[in-house]
């Protein structure tokens, strides 16, 4: 039960210990550790995280690296560092390319102004974005599922708008999620359940999903028990910080929207995709939003419906709209479904689900025929428009190639098998597992607590074949693979196919994410992929941005390129340390070790107040 905020001194001496185990275990700053440790957590928990977590991480971050017997070369300690300055308060919760002011600007036709819309290079913050006053560390999951420190996203409007709907209630100075939704008013468990006895969920077959239209992603949430990984989204919109929400809780989401562009995933990537009450007018526009569910889901996959128009006849009058428009919209989508040559499995109550065909052979016969699209690539979706019409179905689509998770995280990938990936062979694709194997076990005996359950929210920058993902792969913890768009090789699908999520992303531009959504990120050869495509001082603001105060990044790249990181990194109030690669001294590659250090929005800390100091005297 959460603990309100007149729990005086037992608060502050179980929110203190739980911090000193799970923070100051030689990686965090033990200023303001009461503030921003959480709340309620006791020691009861702390002493449960004592068992769990080794208290000899990194206990000391500027130590010498050995390089071929000339280390003194890598200390960059004479070299002047840039101090960077924190951005105005105002910008605590800043999304550049989801801008609300920006927005405003572009057509509100087919969401356009909820899409993407980058700054301008003249229009971006050059300072880095300050967590809000108070901003605790989360609480483990599955604890931060249910609970989220007030502080970290202090908006009341969704426990107004929603109080009736069981999606968040504001307890002292936490919010609760009770598992609740619009169209699981008994709890997203007994929701989940129904979908179950439909949807094979709990062999593995459907381990992937796509959740349109979000919300505060408590479906996404639970279906973690059932080991499934969801992919939620839904637009900045008005009300406040839904996917700041899910993030705080510990699933993955992104800020998105079905707009005019295709969604940034690869096709044929989700084993599931769902809609609860998420307002998209899947019978517009010639049914252009259901073919890109379409497209993005795999043969065999399920398309659930939950909410309105489905069962009009009984619920018109409580949504408060005319039959014979609830009728029409209903005919729409079971009309494009049929072109879609998806069979319909079941429809209860609200619910309706659909099966896309594992081959197109049960489709060729029907009439009409549906508008294929004509681009050779179904996986060229950056800022590409959206289309009304039909992905065609891989050649080798005979029979359901996916294999149950988890055994399909290892297995060798159908796409691969096949020769669907050029350049990425059977030997290839084995040898990369065994080195992110060796790497994230090297990475482990460095910093101690990436298992420990610190770490919930991970990012990979440049995910290759999902590898590092697969070798932390645990129920404490989910990555989000970010394939960068200017990659030599595409390997999402690989990554879907393995029973992981990824995303499209260029990272010349921002993420679409609120602040302080990712506990560690990792980026393997990024500035070296980025180095004459854009400035290395915008990505690692963008890092520092999307980066929780006290967490962790692991670069991993050439010597010459981490140094250039480093010294720019110091100026971020990280804390770095450079070591060698696991093979030894001479091997050129290195790995960066980083922290970013504790500070808030105004706050009176000795690193903000020797910033604020230096700049004075520079003026």
């Amino acid at each position: 039960m959460a603990t309100k905020g007149n729990s005086g001194d037992h608060r502050s001496r179980g929110s203190m210990s739980i911090f000193i185990i799970i923070g100051l275990c030689g990686f965090f700053y033990i200023l303001g550790a009461w503030q921003r440790s959480g709340f309620g957590k006791g020691d009861s928990i702390a002493l449960e995280i004592t068992k769990q977590a080794d208290c000899s991480v990194l206990s000391n971050l500027n130590y010498e690296t050995h390089h071929g017997g000339d280390a003194g070369k890598l200390d960059d300690s004479e070299t002047e560092v840039k101090e960077f300055l924190p951005c105005d308060n105002q910008y605590t919760d800043y999304t550049p390319c989801h801008d609300q002011m920006r927005a405003m600007k572009f057509p509100r036709e087919n969401m356009n102004y909820r899409e993407r819309h980058c700054p301008s290079e003249e229009e971006k913050l050059h300072c880095l974005i300050p967590a809000p006053k108070g901003y605790a560390t989360p609480f483990l999951w599955p604890k931060s599922r249910d609970y989220v420190p007030f502080a970290n996203a202090p908006y009341k409007s969704l426990t107004v708008e929603k109080a009736v709907q069981n999606w968040i209630q504001y307890e002292g100075n936490v919010f609760r999620f009770p598992g609740g939704g619009t169209q699981f008013p008994h709890g997203a468990d007994a929701y989940i359940d129904e979908l179950a006895s439909v949807i094979p969920m709990d062999n593995g077959m459907v381990r992937t999903a796509l959740d349109t239209g979000c919300g505060v992603a408590s479906f996404g949430a639970y279906l973690f028990k059932k080991n499934v990984l969801s992919m939620s989204f839904a637009p900045r919109d008005s009300h406040e910080a839904q996917v700041q929400f899910a993030l705080e809780r510990g699933v993955p989401a992104v800020i998105g929207v079905l707009g005019t562009i295709k969604l940034p995933y690869s096709s044929r990537s989700f084993d599931m995709a769902h809609c609860s009450r998420c307002l998209i007018p899947w019978g517009a526009n010639d049914g252009m939003y259901m073919m890109e569910v379409d497209r993005v889901l795999r043969p065999g996959g399920y398309w659930v419906l939950s909410g309105p128009p489905i069962h009009w006849k009984t619920n018109y009058e409580a949504w408060k709209r005319p039959k014979e428009e609830l009728e029409e919209e209903q005919r729409k989508i079971e009309e494009i479904a049929k072109l879609l040559c998806w069979e319909k499995k079941h429809e209860k109550g609200e619910t309706a689900i659909w099966r896309k065909r594992i081959n197109y052979d049960d489709c060729r016969e029907q009439d009409p025929q549906p508008t294929m699209c004509k681009s050779t690539n179904p996986n060229d979706v950056w800022y590409k428009k959206m289309e009304a019409c039909i992905t065609p179905y891989p050649e080798t689509s005979g029979s359901d190639p996916w294999k149950p998770f988890p055994e399909r995280l290892n297995a060798v990938p159908s796409q691969i098998s096949s020769g669907y990936i050029p350049g990425v062979s059977v030997e290839a694709y084995e040898e990369d597992n065994r080195s992110w194997k060796k790497h994230v076990n090297a990475y482990k005996r460095t910093n101690k607590i990436i298992n420990s359950g610190r770490y919930r929210n991970i990012m990979d920058m440049n995910a290759g074949l999902g590898s590092f993902a697969a070798a932390l792969e645990s129920p404490k913890l989910w990555v989000m693979n970010v394939m960068p768009t200017i990659a030599e090789k595409d390997t999402l699908g690989v990554i879907y196919e393995r029973g992981l999520i990824g995303i499209y992303h260029d990272w010349c531009e921002a993420f679409s994410t609120y602040p302080r959504t990712y506990d560690l990120i990792h980026a393997n050869g990024v500035f070296s992929l980025y180095k004459d495509k854009c400035s290395a001082e915008d990505i690692l603001f963008e890092m520092d941005r999307i980066l929780r105060p006290e967490g962790a990044v692991i670069f991993r790249d050439q010597v010459d390129v981490l140094m250039t990181v480093r010294r720019l990194a110091k100026g971020m109030r990280w804390d770095t340390k450079i070591v060698d690669h696991e093979d030894g001294p001479l091997i050129s590659e290195k790995v960066l070790f980083a922290v970013k250090q504790y500070w808030v929005a105004g706050g009176n800390n000795s690193t903000n107040s020797r910033v604020i100091a230096q700049t004075k005297r520079k003026k």
